[in-house]
């Protein structure tokens, strides 16, 4: 006994597609006409949608179409750091990273870290402002590095020798 016939994945796909879409040969000849007048119209110099642009329009739309606006954001961010912070301060820290929404800032000495976490929420709502994209949700401020005993050429396993001082 022969196997009935069935019809083939891909055909099952094509008459699935033409009952979605339709058949083309079953449109109106008023439907063609009507793309082909579009057609035309889009490849008429000056023509609907082929205004000319702005250079800033075009990069613009392409940064945002590469999901490069939050990077861009950010560099701004830091290259605008004395706008933020103010000149003096700025002299005296400088951004360091953007992690989890945090931005890290490394400053010169104790005394400009405490006058920056002072300043933190004024920092934090400029920042907020002029630079939204940038994704910066808090601060972190952090002082100079002092300097570490526990690593280095001259150090000794353990609590090391106790008369270094006197």
């Amino acid at each position: 006994m022969p196997k009935p016939w069935k019809p083939a994945e891909p055909s099952k796909v094509y008459r699935h597609l033409r009952a979605v879409f339709g058949d083309p040969s079953k449109r109106g000849v008023d439907a063609r006409r009507r793309r082909a007048r579009e057609l035309d119209a889009d490849s008429v110099p000056y023509g609907r949608g082929r205004e000319p642009r702005g250079l800033g329009d075009v990069v613009g739309s392409l940064a945002a179409e590469l999901g490069w606006t939050e990077s861009l954001a950010r560099s701004e961010l830091f290259v605008d750091w004395s706008s933020v912070v103010g000149d003096e301060l700025a002299k005296h820290s400088t951004p360091m990273t953007i992690e989890d929404g945090a931005l890290v800032i490394r400053c010169d000495s104790t005394a400009w870290a405490t006058q920056l976490r002072l300043m933190r929420s004024t920092v934090t709502t400029t920042i907020a402002e002029r630079h939204p994209e940038a994704g910066v949700e808090s601060i972190r401020v952090s002082g100079p590095d002092a300097p570490t005993w526990k690593r280095g050429l001259r150090t000794v396993q353990g609590r090391g020798p106790r008369d270094t001082y006197g």
